[in-house]
C-alpha cells in the first residue's frame, strides 16, 4: 500500500477500484486520505462499509453476490462529520480504444485532440471528464485541480505502457474547472505542475498557468456557405489581400483594457469589408504566457488565449468574419516553444518535446526550446494541432512562422554550436520531413485550407507539391521583395537611379514560388520605424512615397499583406500595449492613404488582370524596366482572357513627367483607373483627365503607345476600354 499512499504506483487501476474477490465476492479498494468513514453503495441499495487498512488513506471491503463489472458509489464521512457521495474513478474502464492507442503510439493519430486533453463526456452512464496525456517517462501522473485540492495523491492516472499515455475518467468535474498534471519523474522527483499540452482552454485570470475544462461542441456555426466555397476562395487564381492584425492592439474601447473576441468581431468585419481586404491574418492567438511575445512564444497550442474570451467566443469571432465574406488566417508557431516550467519543457522529467542534445535543444535568438521533429509523437502532436485549428475553429489558413529556422540546423548558430545531419549537411532532415507531412495532411484532408511559409532563404520549391519534390506549402512570403523594396524606398529619390535593380531583381525569381508580398509587423517594430517614418522627404513626400509603395505592391505579381496601421500612415512604430493611432484619420492626408489602400483593394479584386495570374509568368510583362535614369517602371498585368489587360506606370521621383510615352499592347482608349497622386488621396492632382487614346506610334517594341502625364511619386494604372 505504500506506493499508493506515496502516489507513485505506476498503474493505480491495478490496485484500486473493484477486483475479483474470493467466494463470489468483489473486492474494493479506495484511496481516500481525507475520509473518516467510507462505504460502498450499490444500485440495489446495499451498503457495504469499507475499513481503513493504512493510515495514509487506503480503504478496503468486499461486496458479496455481485459480478464484475460492478456499479457503485462511495459514501464518505470527513473529519467534520460531513457526509458526501462520490463516484469512484477507478471503477470505470478505459475510454481509449485499442485502435486509438495504436495510432497514438505509432505517431499517426492526426486527430489526437479527440483523445488527449480533457473531454467532457458520458461514460458508462455517468457524466464526467476524461483526461489523457502523453508522458512516457513519468513514474506517476495525477490530475490535480479545483475539485481535489490540487493533491496529486488522490487521483493518479492509468498508464497505457505501450505508448506512454496516461488516462483517467473523473466523474463530476464541472466545465471551467482548473487543472494541471502533477508528474513524478523516473528519479522520483516531483516536477512543477504541468499545463495540459492539449488543453482547450486556460484559466481566465493571471498568471494563466492552469488549464481549464472546456466543451468545444456547444457552438452553432453559421458559416456553412463560406466553408462550402472555401476551396474556390483560396485558389491561386483568386484575389488574396490580407490585413494582418494583433487583436489586443487594433482598437480598444478603454485605454489599458483588452478588447474581447465578440467586441472585435463586428468591428473588424465592418472595417475589413469597408477596406476591401479578402482575409485577416491574426498574430498568434494560441495561449501564451508573455503578452509582449505577441503570441510567438506559445504554451497552449490547442487553446485560443483567454485574454480576449472563451473558446466559444473565438468561434463566434471566426463565424462572424466568415458570414461577412472574410477569410481568417492564423499565425502558427511549430518551430519552438517557451521554457516556462509549467509548459512543455522537460515535460515528464525528460526532454520529451525538445531535443536532449543542447546543440539542438535551444533556439539562440529567442531563448526558447526547439521541437524534436524527428520524434514521431512530437510530429504527430504538431500535425494534429494544424488539423485542429482548420477543422474545429474553421481557420482558413496557417501562416507558418520561422520556417527558415526549422529547415537549417545551423540557423543563428556559430561553428561548433550545431550538429550536422547524418549526411554531414546543415539541413534539418527531420524538420523537412515534418513540414512535408504536415502539408500533405492539411491539403489532403482540409478542402480549401492554405498553408503559407515565412521563409527567407533560397530553399527551392517551398510552395511546390511534395510529390514534385517541394515542401508542399500553398504560398511563401517574398521576404526578398520586402527587403529590397523597403531599402529602395528609404533612399532619397535623387539616389534611387543607382539602385534600380532593387525594383527589378525579383522578376528573376518571381515564378519560382507562389509568392505573397508582405509588409508585415516585423518591419515596424524594434526601432525599424513605421512604414511612413522610413520614407524620405518632408511630410507630403513621405505620404506620397507610402502611397507609391502600396500601389507598387498591389500591382506586382503575388498575393498581398499589409499590417494594421500601415493604411493610416502611422508615424510611430506599432505598440502592442496601445491601439492604432486612429486620430490620424482627422487629417485629410492620412485619410487619403486609407482611401488609397481601399481603392487598391477594390481594383485588385475587380480586375482579374491584377490577381488571376499572380503566380504565373503569363500574368506579367515588362514594358520598360530600364529607365533607371528617371527612376520609372512600366509593366503590364494580364488576366485569363485576352481583354483582361492593365498597364501600370510608376514614378519614383518627385518630378512630374509630361509627354511621357509608354508602349501599350493594343490600340484604343486606355482609361486611367488608379492614380496615387489624386487630390482625394492627398496628392497634387496631376493626372490624365480620365485616360488617353493610343497612337500608332511604335515604342518599347510595341506598335502602339500612349503619351501620358506621369505624376510625382505616384503610380498610375490604365485599363484598355471605352472612353
Amino acid at each position: 500500500m505504500d506506493a499508493i499512499v506515496a502516489g507513485q504506483h505506476g498503474d493505480p487501476f491495478a490496485v484500486l477500484g473493484p477486483h475479483p474477490g474470493g467466494d463470489g465476492t468483489v473486492g474494493l479498494r479506495a484511496f481516500l486520505p481525507a475520509a473518516r468513514a467510507v462505504a460502498a453503495l450499490t444500485p440495489d441499495g446495499t451498503t457495504t462499509p469499507l475499513r481503513s487498512v493504512h493510515p495514509g488513506g487506503v480503504w478496503e471491503g468486499q461486496v458479496a453476490g455481485r459480478p464484475l463489472p460492478l456499479a457503485y458509489r462511495l459514501r464518505l464521512v470527513d473529519d467534520q462529520g460531513r457526509v458526501s457521495e462520490i463516484e469512484d474513478p477507478y471503477r470505470f474502464s478505459s475510454t481509449l480504444s485499442g485502435y486509438d492507442l495504436h495510432l497514438l503510439g505509432e505517431g499517426t493519430h492526426f486527430r489526437l485532440f479527440e483523445r488527449l486533453g480533457a473531454h467532457p463526456l458520458r461514460h458508462e452512464g455517468v457524466d464526467g471528464v476524461r483526461f489523457a496525456v502523453w508522458a512516457p517517462n513519468a513514474r506517476r501522473v495525477s490530475v490535480v485541480g479545483d475539485w481535489n485540492g490540487w493533491d496529486g495523491r488522490t487521483q493518479p492516472m492509468r498508464l497505457h505502457p505501450g505508448n506512454g499515455i496516461w488516462e483517467i475518467f473523473l466523474p463530476g468535474v464541472p466545465l471551467g474547472a482548473r487543472y494541471k498534471y502533477e508528474i513524478i519523474g523516473r528519479d522520483g522527483g516531483l516536477l512543477a505542475l504541468k499545463t495540459d499540452p492539449v488543453a482547450f482552454a486556460f484559466e481566465p485570470d493571471e498568471p494563466r498557468t492552469a488549464s481549464a475544462v472546456a466543451d468545444l461542441n456547444g457552438f452553432t456555426w453559421g458559416d456553412a456557405e463560406w466553408m462550402d466555397e472555401r476551396k474556390r476562395r483560396n485558389a491561386l487564381h483568386r484575389p488574396m489581400s490580407v490585413y494582418e492584425v494583433h487583436l489586443g492592439s487594433w482598437r480598444r474601447a478603454e485605454p489599458g483594457t483588452l478588447p474581447s473576441y465578440r467586441e472585435l468581431a463586428d468591428q473588424l468585419a465592418d472595417y475589413v469589408s469597408e477596406m476591401g481586404f479578402t482575409h485577416v491574418e491574426l498574430l498568434p492567438i494560441t495561449e501564451h504566457p508573455y503578452y509582449a511575445s505577441w503570441g510567438y512564444q506559445t504554451l497552449g497550442y490547442f487553446a485560443p488565449t483567454r485574454r480576449y474570451g472563451t473558446p466559444t467566443d473565438f468561434m463566434a469571432f471566426v463565424d462572424t468574419l466568415h458570414r461577412r465574406g472574410i477569410g481568417v488566417i492564423m499565425d502558427w508557431v511549430p518551430a519552438h516553444f517557451p521554457k516556462d516550467a509549467h509548459g512543455l519543457a522537460f515535460f515528464d522529467g525528460t526532454h520529451l518535446y525538445e531535443h536532449d542534445d543542447p546543440h539542438l535543444r535551444d533556439h539562440p535568438d529567442w531563448g526558447t526550446r526547439v521541437f524534436n521533429f524527428g520524434r514521431r509523437e512530437v510530429a504527430n502532436f504538431l500535425i494534429a494541432n494544424a488539423v485542429f485549428w482548420l477543422e474545429r475553429y474553421h481557420i482558413d489558413g496557417l501562416r507558418v512562422d520561422a520556417v527558415a529556422s526549422m529547415i537549417y540546423r545551423d540557423y543563428s548558430r556559430k561553428a561548433g554550436e550545431w550538429i550536422p545531419n547524418e549526411y554531414g549537411g546543415r539541413e534539418n532532415l527531420e524538420a523537412l520531413a515534418f513540414l512535408k507531412k504536415m502539408n500533405e495532411v492539411v491539403y489532403g484532408g482540409q478542402p480549401g485550407a492554405a498553408t503559407i511559409a515565412e521563409e527567407s532563404t533560397a530553399w527551392p520549391q517551398v510552395s511546390r507539391p511534395v510529390h514534385l519534390g517541394g515542401l508542399g506549402f500553398g504560398f511563401k512570403w517574398d521576404m526578398g521583395w520586402m527587403h529590397d523594396s523597403l531599402q529602395y524606398f528609404a533612399l532619397d529619390p535623387v539616389h534611387r537611379k543607382f539602385h534600380h535593380g532593387n525594383l527589378t531583381f525579383r522578376m528573376l525569381y518571381a515564378w519560382s514560388e507562389n509568392f505573397l508580398l508582405p509588409l508585415s509587423h516585423d518591419e515596424v517594430v524594434h526601432l525599424k520605424k513605421s512604414l511612413l517614418a522610413k520614407m524620405p522627404g518632408d511630410p507630403w513626400g513621405k505620404l506620397a512615397n507610402l502611397r507609391l509603395l502600396l500601389g507598387y505592391q498591389y500591382t506586382q505579381p503575388g498575393k498581398k499583406l499589409v499590417f494594421m496601421g500601415g493604411e493610416l500612415g502611422q508615424w510611430d512604430e506599432w505598440n502592442h500595449d496601445g491601439e492604432l493611432d486612429w486620430k490620424l484619420l482627422d487629417s485629410p492626408a492620412h485619410r487619403g492613404v486609407q482611401r488609397w489602400l481601399r481603392d487598391l483593394n477594390t481594383a485588385y479584386r475587380a480586375e482579374p488582370a491584377l490577381h488571376a495570374r499572380d503566380c504565373e509568368p503569363s500574368g506579367f510583362e515588362w514594358v520598360d524596366c530600364n529607365d533607371a535614369a528617371q527612376s520609372t517602371l512600366a509593366f503590364v498585368r494580364r488576366g485569363g482572357d485576352p481583354e483582361q489587360v492593365v498597364l501600370a506606370v510608376c514614378n519614383f521621383t518627385p518630378l512630374p513627367r509630361s509627354r511621357f510615352r509608354v508602349g501599350v499592347p493594343a490600340g484604343g482608349f486606355w482609361r486611367e483607373i488608379l492614380n496615387g497622386d489624386a487630390i482625394l488621396y492627398g496628392g497634387s492632382g496631376v493626372g490624365n483627365l480620365g485616360g488617353v487614346r493610343a497612337q500608332p506610334i511604335p515604342h518599347h517594341g510595341r506598335s502602339h503607345s500612349i503619351q501620358i502625364t506621369l505624376p510625382p511619386l505616384a503610380l498610375v494604372v490604365f485599363k484598355l476600354g471605352e472612353s
